[in-house]
């Protein structure tokens, strides 16, 4: 054991915020005597953005710091000590390596093109004996399973689908085992507050449909009440289209984003329950929408930034507005539809929106007022709690008919609004004028 006296890992969290079944924690406890972990909140990442929006707003910046708070506490538990940072990781991580005697340094593989600058920013500060071990940990089926060339991922979903189905393994969850006492290292860093972010503290909305906090532990809670003491994932497929409360959906998305929990974590969940209670269509349902969230990824992968290009990945060549009067209406919920308007000031209020409103609220800015895509998706990474950028980008090119919709359709708002909404519930929750 004597040649590993100096022999340190460091783990650099970015959105794979959990310690159950994450290939960084389970490589540096492998390969390493001693361990630390290290989060930053980058100030990039809460600045103005090109069309003017923060680029995370208030919601998602509280649901980010009860998240890193919950890992703190759960690495403790671990024996590892996690150091936060209010930093960008390139002014920062050479120094911790100096001061640990660091070796190698784990974490997710990102590939978009902040992530990438940022990684060869860090690299540049950086000996070339460092070793810098990135595994991608997001996926339900792992890339290394699915292709050796993105180039060959299908561009409609249902063909990619039926492949994974019929011919690749999902691979098995990670286990982690906790390291010696020891390992514990003194630290003076602090959790940065909502304030020092930037933002005034705020109490969550009275009719949210996603009143939760983030974190690991309250996205097992989650996970645990759906599908155990409600048993709701049965009825999934007949209620994933409601607009109003907590039990419509899983509501996982949010810690699926930021990695609090894991795809493989919920279909081996799913498999627990229908080994008790039997598979159905909905149970399916679940898996289906984790792999149109796989398949995102892959897009993304196959095509890099085109999905930020106004063209998108068809690199179409439309007439796009960028009225920012028109904008900033259907951002205030003041459009002619109130179907639109009520999803909008839902999100604007509470930072989430139904998958229904979503598609909804995106086809109308895109296809009705004839409005720059990127301008609607750049607004909803700001507020969404739930953004993960492949999804988000990958859902805005298939509703502005850039992306992977061969039918390139247009939501017909009122015909929408009658079917999912033929009560007015969800109008009158959001759109209810009040004098006090």
């Amino acid at each position: 054991m004597q040649e590993k006296q100096n022999n340190t890992g460091l783990i650099w969290f970015r959105n794979n915020l959990r310690t159950q079944d994450n290939s960084s924690l389970k490589k540096a406890i492998d390969n390493h005597t001693k361990i630390i972990a290290v989060y930053f909140f980058d100030p990039k990442n809460f600045k103005k953005e090109i069309f003017g929006f923060k680029k995370t707003e208030k919601f998602r910046a509280k649901f980010l710091i009860e998240t890193i708070t919950d890992l703190k506490e759960n690495l403790a538990k671990l024996n590892i000590t996690l150091l936060t940072y209010f930093d960008a990781p390139e002014n920062k991580i050479s120094f911790l390596v100096d001061e640990f005697s660091v070796n190698a340094i784990y974490t997710q593989k990102e590939w978009t093109t902040e992530e990438v600058e940022t990684n060869n920013l860090i690299k540049s500060t950086l000996d070339e004996s460092i070793n810098f071990v990135e595994d991608y940990d997001q996926f339900l089926y792992h890339p290394e399973t699915v292709s050796k060339n993105f180039e060959k991922i299908p561009n409609v979903f249902t063909g990619f689908r039926k492949k994974l189905e019929k011919y690749v393994e999902i691979l098995p969850e990670i286990t982690i085992s906790k390291v010696a006492s020891d390992n514990l290292v003194e630290d003076s860093t602090t959790i940065p507050t909502l304030q020092e972010l930037g933002f005034v503290d705020f109490e969550t909305h009275r009719n949210s449909a996603f009143p939760f906090k983030g974190g690991e532990t309250e996205a097992l809670k989650r996970l645990d009440h759906y599908f155990f003491e409600t048993k709701k994932v049965g009825f999934y497929k007949q209620t994933r289209n409601g607009l109003i409360g907590i039990g419509y959906s899983t509501k996982f998305s949010a810690w699926l984003a930021n990695g609090s929990l894991s795809a493989k974590t919920i279909y081996n969940k799913i498999k627990e329950y229908e080994q008790e209670f039997g598979s159905n269509q909905s149970t399916y349902w679940v898996i289906f929408e984790l792999i149109w969230r796989d398949y995102f990824k892959y897009i993304s992968l196959k095509h890099n930034a085109k999905i930020f290009k106004i063209g998108g990945i068809l690199e179409k060549n439309y007439e796009w507005n960028t009225n920012e009067e028109v904008v900033q209406k259907w951002i205030n919920g003041e459009t002619k539809d109130d179907f639109v308007n009520a999803n909008m000031i839902e999100l604007k209020e509470t930072g989430w929106m139904s998958n229904r409103g979503r598609q909804n609220v995106a086809s109308y800015f895109a296809k009705e007022l004839l409005l720059d895509w990127r301008i609607g998706a750049t607004y909803f990474e700001s507020l969404l709690l739930d953004y993960d950028v492949h999804s988000n980008y990958g859902n805005w090119m298939y509703v502005a008919g850039v992306g992977n919709d061969p039918r390139d359709r247009k939501f017909n708002t009122k015909l929408q609004a009658e079917r999912y909404d033929s009560n007015h519930k969800f109008r009158n929750i959001w759109l209810e004028k009040t004098l006090f």
